[in-house]
């Protein structure tokens, strides 16, 4: 079943390099069929993958040794358990229908096939964030998405304010960005792997303070990425973007990263109560704050963003 992981990684991938190579020679309509076809392909796997999971153990794939120098080793593998596949089916499921919304909201634009490469690649690099099966992996999902939520913010550049949001999103993101990996780092230094198995396998045995640490720091990428308190302003100014990007990316998938990392480490916040309480108060203040600022907006993409953010709190 490992191939059905495979299938669902390449198929966006191949959708990408077609209408990105060759999507300015294509009919929109052709450019448009091929993109969504790529993202229901990714859908009908996590549809079997989801069944395969079902009635029994994860699906693991291991498809290179991507990282060995010294002691330091990293598959590039990837692994299919419930809380993964569950997140394959929204970010396909959805993905497919706001790229046949996409054909028709984005006909009449210049850039008709970079859209749909820009999101072909957002959907495998979102996969490959929620099927890595160590945080190296996850990471480099991680960035993609990030690259991806800039170009497809920044989409109609000639808009200086558009630019100027899509700046603001990537820049905030990096700081939380950079507190995730220095959370991979230590957590690399005490465990010697990023695998998933190993490290929850081995939380147990290290000391409370690191545990806290490494949570700490893990949060604070879930903080940039889930637009959380004092990261959250960059999301309602991302709504400048064309509307299927607001739907996809900061409405329905890359927002929800933050929460599937902290729900990912979940072995680890177990054993870390400081961290545990930060994301809890965190998590209240936004949902209070961020969903009392909504009921001032009047613009509705705006109301959207920040019931987007409580709602993530």
């Amino acid at each position: 079943m490992g191939s059905l992981i495979s299938i669902a990684l390449l198929s966006p991938v191949i959708g990408f390099a077609i209408t990105g190579l060759f999507g300015r020679n294509l009919p929109k309509m052709v450019c448009g069929a091929i993109a969504s076809i790529a993202v229901l392909i990714s859908f009908v796997c996590a549809i079997l993958l989801f069944n395969q999971v079902s009635s029994g153990a994860a699906v693991e794939l291991n498809a290179f040794n991507w990282i060995a120098a010294g002691n330091i080793n990293v598959d590039f593998s990837f692994l299919a358990d419930r809380l993964s596949v569950w997140m394959m089916l929204i970010i396909t499921g959805v993905g497919f229908l706001i790229h046949l919304y996409s054909i028709g909201y984005m006909h009449h634009d210049e850039g008709f096939y970079k859209f749909f490469a820009y999101l072909n690649l957002f959907i495998f690099s979102m996969l490959v964030l929620v099927l890595g099966s160590n945080y190296v992996i996850l990471f480099f999902g991680w960035e993609g998405v990030g690259l991806c939520s800039y170009l497809l913010i920044g989409f109609w550049y000639k808009n200086k304010e558009y630019g100027y949001a899509a700046r603001k999103a990537f820049v905030m993101n990096r700081i939380g960005d950079l507190g995730l990996l220095i959370g991979i780092f230590i957590l690399f230094n005490t465990f010697g792997t990023t695998e998933y198995k190993a490290v929850f396998a081995g939380a147990a045995g290290v000391s409370k303070s690191t545990i806290e640490i490494i949570c700490i720091l893990l949060f604070v990428g879930a903080v940039g990425k889930s637009a959380q308190i004092p990261l959250f302003t960059w999301l309602p100014d991302a709504m400048a973007g064309p509307t299927p990007v607001s739907a996809l990316i900061h409405a329905a998938t890359m927002v929800t990263a933050g929460i599937y990392l902290v729900a990912r480490s979940g072995a680890l916040y177990i054993n870390a109560e400081l961290a545990s309480s930060i994301v809890l108060f965190i998590g209240l203040a936004t949902a209070v704050v961020a969903g009392t600022i909504g009921l001032k907006q009047n613009d509705i993409k705006k109301v959207l963003a920040y019931s987007t953010v409580s709602q993530l709190g």
